[in-house]
């Protein structure tokens, strides 16, 4: 049966790793009657972990779905990995929900991750309430943890349940909202109870402050609060969804999952205060590339998008599918324009970790499960017909960070490697492979030692194939730096009957970094015949692509025709091609050639305690850094450094920081490397050479 728009809420669960999410998620279930009780990760019996990997580490590596009614509302969390090597994860879940829900550790506040996926929610301007978890541990503080993430995120945080005490004296929650203590008992549920006169004044303070920015949220609820002095608990429910719709403010929970307390207060608020999908825009781009948005509308042609793609040994290719407009039933034609197919989707579903329930359509907002449809794969848009040409805007992913050179014992394992490698690539955006034809080598890349790691074990380990490993070389480039004057040769072969010959006469010059190449040719009174002009320019490709110094390919080049010769007989566009070769050979060595390295924009998000080190670090790596931003006790770091300084930087950082510190990193420009740096690199070159040559 269709649920109505207005009854969804589609929550992103996001955290640090190790603040509880996956033992939230389990509460949740129970509470919602899902679950008959809530395990916990250390049982390896959780809804959202469930793969070989995630129970044999105890951490979550994949986003997994659970679908829950709570009284009137479908609520569809997606439950993410904390951990930054999985972080494609957690934007794949930005992607499909409309708000997200940060879990805080009591003990630690914001900690490296924290920070980052608030920034990717700043980002993309997502609405988001906080849960202050472990209450029940030894340093828990609900104030201090609220002030620190004041300092950190300078955001308006308005605490909707405060703690019946902290750490070993905690028991419960106190709903402001509603006016209502919640006692927790381990391994049951919560129950309500009479505020202790002891927390009156505080509740009281509290509750003011409540309602004074639920006053807020609109100007009916300001008159009302001025003319009134307070608000009733329906206009305040009101207030904060109006403020945190519009992302103004924080709303703040907090509990204990392992002990079940502070489920109840977050399941009513979600219910009555997360935004609802109905009239939220998607952005999409048009068949001409130019981009506008769709509003959530069950009442419009169907679309919708994947956000994320798995492959299960029992049910196959599993499609998570976000429904834009209309209503998606067994039967309804889906269009893919970009393939230009299409399929009907068979069953539909929604889930429960693993488990798949069967559902008779899925409406405008809501999020469900295709299996076994070879027309979508994760980005794909769908459409009600092919008269729809448009597409929904693509998950905005980072780049790889960490890369290691592959290969395989024989061929057949390496068709295996990659066969796997490929699947794994279906699924995971995050984790690229590509095979590098300068270098040589097969390169895969993703978002951490850990990440790459965890994928290749287990493609050894289901493949019963060895695979190694090695650092990748460096993708150098050459380039000139001054007017190397004209440069001249003449190819001439004579072996009875036809000849070759072709002179040419050419000058090179530097162009600005980034323009690659320019060719122009100022031949005035025919010297050379225009036919042969595009065999002069294969040859100038061709020894741009071989190089000079070591064998790297050359950029940012001017060359000029001048002038040539050509024989009536003899002449050829092969003989003018070698010719210009020749000729371009001849000017290089007179243009000041040098090596080129790629630079990376680097940035490092570590504990200020660890600053020292990684300042001296990157200067050590050659590095320039371009600035820091304090959040509290974390630093954030930015900085250029060289590639050839960062290919162990995810494992070097690790073991620096203790394990706490990330980074990001993606590709930002080229500069000259001079000095016995580059006479390593092209030495390096020739050994490799005359190694190949032997």
């Amino acid at each position: 049966m269709s649920v109505d728009t207005k009854n969804i809420r589609n929550v992103a669960l996001i955290g640090h790793n190790g603040t509880g999410k996956t033992n939230l998620i389990e509460q949740m279930l129970f509470y919602a009657g899902v679950l008959s009780r809530a395990e916990t990760v250390e049982s390896g019996k959780t809804v959202s972990d469930y793969t070989d990997e995630e129970i044999q580490k105890k951490m979550s590596i994949h986003s997994s779905l659970a679908s829950m009614t709570w009284d009137d509302k479908v609520i569809n969390v997606l439950d993410t990995p904390g951990t930054g090597d999985f972080i494609g994860e957690a934007i794949s879940a930005f992607r499909a929900t409309e708000a997200a829900l940060m879990m805080i550790d009591g003990r630690e506040g914001a900690q490296i991750e924290t920070i980052k996926l608030w920034r990717r929610l700043d980002e993309r301007n997502k609405p988001r309430a906080v849960f202050i978890n472990k209450m029940d541990k030894e340093r828990a503080s609900f104030r201090h943890t609220i002030d620190s993430l004041v300092e950190e995120f300078g955001a308006h945080f308005v605490p909707v349940v405060i703690a019946l005490g902290e750490a070993e004296e905690f028991h419960g929650v106190i709903n402001l909202i509603e006016n209502q203590a919640y006692e927790c008992h381990e391994g049951g549920k919560e129950i309500p109870i009479p505020i202790p006169e002891k927390y009156a004044a505080v509740v009281e303070d509290f509750r003011n402050r409540l309602i004074e920015n639920a006053a807020e949220g609109t100007d009916e609820l300001i008159e009302k609060y001025f003319e009134e002095g307070t608000l009733e608990a329906d206009d305040i429910r009101h207030g904060l969804a109006v403020g945190m719709r519009e992302n103004r403010v924080v709303p703040v929970f907090c509990g204990a999952t392992d002990k079940g307390a502070g489920i109840t207060s977050l399941l009513n608020f979600i219910k009555n205060n997360f935004p609802w999908p109905l009239g939220i825009e998607e952005y999409i781009i048009g068949h001409e590339g130019e981009e506008t948005t769709i509003a959530i509308d069950p009442e419009k042609p169907f679309s919708a998008y994947c956000f994320k793609t798995t492959i299960d040994q029992f049910s196959g290719k599993m499609s998570f599918i976000k429904v834009v407009t209309g209503v998606l039933t067994p039967e309804t034609d889906m269009f893919n324009n970009e393939i230009g197919k299409k399929a009907k989707p068979g069953k539909l579903y929604r889930a429960v970790g693993k488990k798949l329930i069967e559902t008779d359509s899925l409406t405008a907002g809501d999020i469900g499960i295709i299996t076994k449809c070879d027309i979508i794969s994760t980005n794909s848009t769908l459409v009600a017909g092919p008269e729809y040409k448009r597409r929904f805007r693509p998950l905005r992913l980072p780049q790889p960070i960490y890369q290691l050179a592959i290969s395989a014992d024989d061929k057949k394992s390496e068709d295996k490697m990659n066969d796997a490698l490929h699947r794994v690539q279906e699924e995971d955006l995050t984790f690229q492979m590509s095979y590098n034809e300068e270098t040589r080598e097969s390169i895969i890349g993703g978002m951490g030692e850990l990440h790459i790691n965890m994928i290749l074990d287990k493609i050894r380990d289901k493949q019963k194939i060895q695979i190694h490993t090695k650092t990748p070389k460096i993708a150098y480039r050459e380039t000139i730096t001054k007017k190397s004057g004209l440069a001249e040769y003449s190819h001439k072969k004579q072996s009875g009957g036809h000849g070759q010959f072709g002179r040419v006469v050419l000058e090179i010059e530097p162009l600005e970094r980034g323009k690659y190449y320019e060719f122009e040719n100022v031949i005035k009174g025919g010297a050379i015949s225009k036919g042969y002009v595009p065999g002069i320019e294969k040859g100038l490709h061709e020894k741009m692509e071989e190089g000079y110094l070591a064998g790297y390919p050359l950029v940012d080049i001017k060359i000029t025709l001048v002038d040539g010769k050509e024989h009536p007989v003899d002449s050829s566009e092969m003989a003018f091609k070698l010719a210009a070769k020749g000729a371009m050979e001849i000017a290089l060595s007179k243009a000041g050639c040098v090596l080129l390295e790629p630079f990376m924009k680097l940035e490092v998000f570590v504990d200020d305690e660890y600053l020292g080190a990684i300042l001296s670090d990157l200067s050590g790596k050659r590095g320039r850094v371009l600035g820091q931003e304090e959040k509290g006790h974390v630093v954030a770091v930015k900085a250029e450094v060289p590639m050839a300084e960062l290919r162990n930087y995810a494992i070097e950082l690790k073991s620096m920081t203790s394990g706490t510190g990330s980074f990001e990193l993606e590709f930002d420009h080229y500069e000259i490397l001079q000095g016995k740096l580059a006479e390593d690199v092209i030495a390096e070159a020739k050994r490799e050479k005359e190694a190949a040559n032997n």
